[in-house]
């Protein structure tokens, strides 16, 4: 393989995913738990010219933490493989640090714009902790790098601040807690210096809140099986355009968490289940998540075909 040239610095990385809305693209797995390669370059392929602003393999919804290294690295090569050249690749990387950093250098190394940092595997940890890990991936790559605030690694505002003075790369914080008063402390703490992302499940639902405060983008599940309605929701919310906003939460979003809710997990399952009822073969989920039960995917099928998105074949 030969040496890399980078499409995005991290100062233009940080000017490009403010611009629009965040595709998170499911990874695509065989009947046998497999990664199904082929069919997922040609999502990523569709995802990149759909209208997102930019694009983050193998992160939550795509499972990261079902991956091996290895599936880790062909994930996001073929990404890099099929994203336009004027959109931004982003990679979820995780676990303790050492694999994390280990994680970083190869998303680096296979095509990656930047990193997004998920939680670390299972432990708690203070904050001194969480400021040498985020601070060990920056030092490891070139690349710019996303904090996500969420379940286990909850960085405070004067945390988040040191490792942004210590790691240019650092241009992102990523809000997956929906705490309000530590988001707002946050933001007004950092201002301009970092980019900000709605991270919620079902960040749709969120996104009003958050565009008071500062956010400027979000990532968006449900972009992966229904982008028209994705991009329309996220072009209204940016145009103020209240009463089509409220339409589209009232008649599709709130159904929809009643589906997600039932069970843990199916933030990811249910965007899967999406996916497959719109004709995309995307596969199962990977253990220990659980797929949709068949009742499930029907009423998921009868609300997308209520309001007006692709739908293959009812289940």
């Amino acid at each position: 393989m030969g040496v890399l040239v980078l499409t995005f610095s991290p100062t233009e990385l940080t000017r490009s995913l403010g611009r629009g809305l965040l595709s998170f693209p499911l990874t695509f797995f065989d009947d046998d738990g497999g990664f199904n390669e082929d069919g997922y370059r040609a999502h990523v392929a569709s995802q990149g010219t759909a209208g997102a602003s930019g694009l983050f393999a193998a992160g939550g919804t795509g499972e990261f933490f079902s991956l091996t290294l290895e599936e880790y690295k062909r994930v996001v090569r073929a990404a890099a493989d099929e994203v336009p050249d004027t959109m931004p690749l982003l990679a979820g990387v995780g676990y303790g640090t050492h694999m994390a950093v280990e994680f970083a250098k190869a998303a680096e190394a296979n095509g990656a714009d930047g990193l997004l940092v998920l939680p670390p595997y299972l432990v708690k940890s203070e904050q001194e902790g969480l400021r040498r890990h985020l601070t060990a991936i920056c030092r490891a790559v070139g690349i710019g790098v996303i904090a996500y605030n969420r379940d286990n690694a909850i960085l405070t505002p004067e945390t988040l601040e040191r490792v942004a003075q210590d790691c240019p790369n650092l241009i992102g914080f990523k809000d997956g807690v929906g705490d309000i008063e530590l988001l707002t402390a946050t933001r007004y703490r950092m201002g301009d210096r970092l980019v900000f992302i709605g991270g919620m499940p079902t960040a749709e639902v969120h996104a009003s809140a958050a565009a008071a405060i500062g956010m400027t983008t979000y990532s968006s599940a449900i972009y992966n099986f229904a982008p028209e309605t994705a991009l329309r929701f996220f072009n209204a919310l940016r145009a103020g355009h209240k009463t089509e906003v409220d339409d589209l939460i009232r008649s599709f979003f709130l159904p929809y968490l009643a589906i997600r809710n039932r069970r843990a997990g199916y933030a990811v399952s249910i965007v899967k289940a999406g996916a497959r009822i719109a004709g995309i073969d995307c596969g199962p989920v990977r253990s220990p998540l659980l797929d949709l039960t068949d009742d499930e995917e029907r009423q998921l099928a009868d609300l997308m075909q209520s309001c007006e998105m692709p739908v293959a074949e009812l289940a």
